[in-house]
């Protein structure tokens, strides 16, 4: 007997189980909720999938690792009374919802979309009340940015294989982030420092001691770190003393190139007396910033927490998914994390407001709730990241999340109560101090604040190198505690962190904030940049892809033009611009781009620059060329002389140096070396002897390992070679004997099983999902998953 209607569920889907757990407890016995793991159809990888030449039809298809889903989704989609796809807000949220639709074959009319901002019980009771339909132009924004971005990678990227080097990649956003890295590097490379001197001087008001001494034995290290600014303020405020900068000498503004310059009047301050001629005092306020949005969490995680925004984004969709809080079951502790809008819905600010009012006081509650103003383009149907329940304080949850869980929840949460709350207010007070000398009036100022109510620093604290300055009083005779000469340098442009790259972009236009931590990642694992010290700088081989790029796709590396198209995908959405028109804008001047470079790119190793350097063997002239380790030097006449050697990021020679090492193969000496893993031992009989040592952290030189131990089991994956036992730090594993042709890896642990199962002709089997079963380990296809459950 068929069930009635009434006895039918209604089927709810999300992105992961963690969403589709937390949301379960807030429905209903009559709903069932179910995760389609992020996307569940695509376009197939490896391929372009777009018929161009048909209006850009894509061809799309199940995920291999989400058959298994889609068949359990449709079942229980047979049975449903009704479907509610409740994927996320974004462009992919609902990109997801329109392919589950499709695939499930529920009716439209019994097909809703819910959409909510928090995984809350008001939030979700709300969205479920009030369901709509599937927004079509969101869907056709997604489609268009997916398959531009398909067009340019799969169609650059092969070019830039057979030019370059093989698994290499161009993309619409990450190539431009990397040109940004490239120009601020040239920037550094070709910056000219130059001279200029400070003549900085210590004063007191306490005219009955002479610290100048004191002050020197204090400020002089006694170990490697000097004192700390805290440490430094502490002690001239314990003496009545202020740090000052001279500014001007005789009328005329102090400018100082030389040493000579610099000497000349400082010997003339040495003997000069100093007095108070002006105070000024006036009164600042600083604004609280406004709450979180993606990009300002990701920059702030990066320079207060240290998190990469990889890192950052992960945890943030673990605290807005839910967590389970002992006693409190599982819930979502902030607002949904991909939003570039600044807006607090009226029930949030209300949360806030009460807050402030009871636990932190009425001093501290302004008299209307702050609004913040979005940035051109946000979408205001969207809030701002916070936390779903201000009075869930980060020390309520502390012992019952994770260290990193913590830390960005106390981020979030602070930074929204802070943003409803009062100004903080100061006296700054401005000092000008003049000396009579030889050449004239001499000028000193400084500037120091008092903090006279906190505000909303007593959540967000806030740094300042402004000093505390003692009571004064204008013409009053000062004391000199230390003057001297400084000689210092004009610096070059800082190399961006983490943090300055996102921001960069935003700033520019470049990409969405939500795919930046994606963007970062690819530029790395490409080997375009490398972090050192977390600041980015480019490789070589980042600095050669950029240069043809360039050359040949002017348009899709130029910022403004990147930032043109962003608007127009963004139009697709906002403003119902046809997304077949963007794509045919696009698509003409980048096809004769691509037949342009594909005729006259020529590859990267046939292309030479020349050096400063001779050749030690022949005295030709050494040029620079390009190898699969980066740039290297090389003589101008190979391959007649093959002398070639390394250089540095700058193009220096690195001369070879002599190991007291001997070769373990043919006994001559070994020479430092480096390659693309790092400096390394290599013998000095290269190319008849080929043997190689690491080194250690410390630079010396590591036993070699072992030679591979055979096993004379067969490898599943490539059928023709045999797992043989090789050794790592973390111990000995099994991998395939043809490596690096092929890569699998097996625990040592199934040996004995798989010489029994070898030997009983049940191995190797057919397929590597066989080679799985058999192992007891998930395929790699059904266990890859990314962090947000998308593509």
């Amino acid at each position: 007997m068929a069930k009635s209607s009434f006895s039918k569920k209604t089927l709810v889907v999300v992105e992961s189980p963690a969403k589709a757990r937390t949301i379960n407890k807030y429905l209903g016995s009559g709903f069932e909720v179910k995760a389609s793991m992020g996307h569940v159809r695509d376009l197939p990888r490896g391929e372009l999938n777009v018929d161009i030449e048909n209006d850009f039809k894509p061809t799309y298809e199940i995920l291999p690792n989400r058959k298994r889903i889609v068949t359990s989704l449709k079942a229980a989609a047979k049975k449903c009374r009704d479907l509610y796809l409740a994927t996320d807000l974004d462009r992919e949220g609902e990109a997801i919802a329109w392919h589950l639709a499709q695939i499930l074959g529920v009716p439209e009319g019994k097909t809703y979309r819910v959409i909510f901002n928090a995984i809350t019980q008001s939030a979700i009771k709300r969205a479920f009340s009030e369901p709509g339909r599937i927004d079509m132009d969101k869907v056709m924004a997604q489609r268009a940015r997916q398959i531009l971005d398909k067009i340019i990678g799969y169609q650059i990227s092969p070019l830039l294989w057979k030019k370059i080097a093989r698994g290499l990649s161009a993309g619409r956003v990450q190539s431009v982030a990397v040109k940004m890295v490239v120009e601020r590097e040239r920037e550094i490379r070709g910056f000219r420092r130059e001279e200029y001197w400070l003549i900085p001087a210590v004063f007191t008001t306490d005219l009955k001691s002479d610290y100048s001494q004191e002050w020197l034995d204090f400020i002089t290290p006694k170990k490697e770190n000097p004192p700390t600014i805290a440490e430094q303020s502490k002690w001239l405020t314990e003496h009545n003393a202020f740090k000052a900068e001279l500014y001007k000498v005789c009328e005329e503004k102090f400018k100082a190139s030389k040493q000579e310059e610099a000497e000349r009047i400082y010997n003339a301050l040495k003997r000069a007396e100093f007095k108070l001629a002006d105070i000024q005092t006036k009164e600042s306020v600083s604004q609280p910033s406004a709450p979180f949005i993606t990009s300002t969490l990701q920059q702030t995680a990066a320079n207060q927490l240290g998190f990469a925004t990889k890192r950052t984004m992960r945890v943030a969709q673990q605290l807005y998914e839910g967590l389970n809080l002992g006693s409190m079951g599982f819930l979502g502790l902030i607002t949904y994390m991909r939003t570039d809008s600044t807006h607090l819905s009226g029930e949030a600010l209300k949360e806030a407001r009460d807050y402030i009012g009871r636990h932190i006081g009425p001093d501290y509650l302004p008299q209307k709730a702050r609004i913040y103003a979005s940035k051109k383009g946000a979408q205001q149907a969207h809030e701002a990241i916070r936390p779903t329940d201000v009075d869930l304080t980060p020390s309520d949850i502390k012992s019952l999340v994770t260290s990193e869980q913590f830390k960005l929840y106390a981020l979030v949460w602070r930074r929204f109560i802070a943003c409803q709350m009062t100004p903080a207010r100061w006296n700054v007070t401005n000092l000008n101090i003049v000396g009579q000398t030889s050449l004239g009036r001499c000028w000193y100022k400084t500037t120091g604040r008092v903090l006279v109510f906190d505000g909303f620093t007593k959540i967000w604290s806030t740094t300042s190198s402004q000093q505390q300055l003692p009571p004064v009083e204008s013409g009053q005779s000062i004391a000199v505690v230390d003057i001297k000469a400084d000689q210092h340098f004009t610096k070059p442009p800082a190399r961006y962190t983490e943090g300055a790259l996102v921001k960069a972009l935003e700033k520019e236009g470049i990409g969405r904030p939500s795919t930046y931590a994606t963007i970062i990642s690819t530029i790395q694992e490409r080997g375009y940049v490398e972090q050192t010290d977390k600041k980015f700088q480019a490789t070589d081989l980042g600095e050669i892809v950029t240069d043809k790029l360039n050359e040949y796709f002017p348009k899709i590396m130029d910022v403004a033009f990147t930032r043109y198209m962003e608007e127009q995908l963004d139009k697709i959405e906002e403003q119902h611009l046809d997304w077949l028109g963007v794509l045919k804008e696009f698509y003409g001047p980048f096809k004769q781009s691509l037949d342009t470079a594909t005729r006259q790119m020529k590859h990267a190793k046939a292309e030479v620059t020349p050096s400063e350097y001779k050749c030690p063997k022949c005295g030709e002239k050494l040029v620079y060329r390009f190898g699969k380790n980066g740039r290297f030097l090389s003589c101008s006449t190979y391959p007649k002389c093959k002398f070639a050697c390394p250089c540095d990021r700058e193009g220096k020679m690195i001369e070879e140096k002599l190991s007291e090492h001997k070769c373990p193969v043919c006994g001559k000496a070994m020479m430092y070396r480096r390659g693309r893993f790092g400096p390394f031992l290599g013998c000095s009989g290269y190319p008849n002897c080929k043997t190689t040592l690491r080194l250690d952290k410390e630079g010396n030189a590591m036993p070699p390992k072992p030679p591979p131990e055979p096993t004379g089991i067969k490898c599943y994956k490539c059928k023709d070679g045999e797992l043989v036992i090789r050794q790592s730090k973390k111990g000995p594993f099994l991998a395939c004997g043809r490596f690096p042709k092929c890569r699998t890896i097996v625990s040592i642990k199934q040996l004995e099983h798989l010489k029994q199962l070898q030997s009983a002709g049940q191995w190797p089997p057919q397929t590597p999902e066989e080679a799985d079963q058999i192992l007891g380990r998930k395929s790699k296809k059904s266990a890859t998953k990314t962090q947000s459950h998308k593509k």
